[in-house]
């Protein structure tokens, strides 16, 4: 039973006064959906009074089609004739040209809530571009599929923001997409003209399935809610030599590699008793990305108490334990160009967690300081909470 009313589904029913006569922009992609399966771009293109006249489609493209990094161009909406403007690939946000047509952009993305889904940061690009060109946003407001409780992870640091931490947000923020554009706008001093349409009937207790709404991939990668809960701690091992499962069907919930000993990883990772986590050891053969087409041992997570579950210290102490038992195998990516940082910087917001990870002592102090950190952003958010 539906028990939630995003902001889509309050446009679709009763519209919106702020879009009379009004072109519309669209940022967009197939998790822009009703709980009755009409999509943001059927919804927009039928509203009376207003005319749909651009799409913007960021990382993995407006269908969801592109796989993980896969830039794209422009193209046209088959189904409206309305042109469709790329957000990931030459432009990370819309120009002069792509809004010329554009009298208000509407926002509506699934979010997971969290620094390195690149979402957020297309969201702080777009705030960005309608400030420049004197546009306002209009954010459809969706859940956190999490909740809007728990905050994890440490602040990412000055010069090193990039596509995966557009500013200084913790990993796991807390806020809906439409909290984020609030206080985004706020902390950056963007100075956009920016609003949500809020939800009805979501609280901050409620993980994704309590909300009665259909569950739409909002990535590749991300299948489930169960991928969705760990993805905060082991989205770190993209910036390693191992799998994140991608290419397997339990991306992100398995990571493995060819040397490794599932069982040996399984049981140190057990003695730690981790709340809310149990590992398994499970075997894997990538079909593409890291070792396609390899045997690799690996471990399974197992989230057994959601809401004991902690993702980033969770994914860290793997790390570190992985570090430390295979000191000859275990190696952090290179950065992808001559003069970029490794990407491990990028998704953790600092050095801290390449230099450190390794050791007991190193460990702890990363998790001390990014437990500092998550402290400091719960109370800098609480002015921007709206449910």
């Amino acid at each position: 039973m539906q028990r939630v009313i995003t902001g889509l589904e309050r446009l679709a029913r009763q519209g919106d006064p702020r879009l009379a006569g009004k072109r519309i922009g669209l940022v967009t992609n197939p998790t822009g959906i009703t709980a009755d399966f009409r999509t943001a771009i059927d919804v927009c293109a039928s509203l009376p009074g207003a005319r749909l006249t651009a799409l913007f489609a960021c990382e993995h493209g407006l269908y969801g089609e592109k796989q993980a990094g896969d830039r794209f161009e422009d193209g046209v909406d088959a189904a409206t004739g309305v042109p469709v403007y790329s957000l990931y690939g030459p432009r990370k946000a819309p120009d002069a040209s792509t809004l010329e047509e554009v009298d208000v952009l509407l926002f509506d993305i699934q979010d997971l809530g969290m620094r390195f889904y690149t979402y957020g940061s297309t969201l702080v690009y777009v705030l960005r571009a309608c400030a420049q060109h004197g546009k306002p946003l209009l954010v459809l407001d969706r859940p956190n599929p999490l909740g809007g409780e728990r905050v994890e992870g440490g602040l990412l640091e000055p010069g090193f923001e990039s596509m995966v931490g557009a500013w200084s947000m913790p990993v796991r923020t807390g806020l809906t997409i439409g909290e984020t554009a609030l206080m985004a706008n706020d902390a950056l001093g963007i100075g956009c003209d920016v609003d949500l349409v809020p939800m009805e009937g979501w609280t901050r207790a409620m993980e994704y399935p309590e909300t009665g709404l259909p569950w739409v991939l909002p990535s590749p990668n991300i299948p489930t809610i169960d991928t969705a809960r760990v993805y905060a701690g082991t989205c770190f091992f993209e910036g390693t030599c191992l799998s994140e499962g991608r290419g397997t069907t339990r991306p992100f919930e398995w990571i493995g590699a060819p040397w490794l000993d599932g069982r040996r990883l399984a049981d140190e990772m057990n003695e730690y008793g981790l709340p809310g986590v149990r590992f398994h050891p499970s075997y894997a053969t990538p079909t593409f990305s890291k070792h396609a087409g390899a045997l690799c041992g690996g471990v399974q997570l197992f989230v057994t108490e959601p809401a004991r579950y902690e993702a980033v210290r969770t994914g860290l102490t793997l790390l570190h334990t992985v570090a430390r038992l295979y000191p000859d195998d275990f190696a952090w990516l290179p950065p992808f160009k001559e003069g970029m940082r490794p990407f491990i910087d990028s998704l953790a917001g600092g050095e801290d967690v390449r230099l450190s990870i390794a050791s007991e002592d190193g460990l702890a102090r990363v998790l001390e300081a990014w437990s500092h950190g998550a402290a400091a952003w719960t109370e800098r958010r609480k002015a921007y909470l709206r449910y």
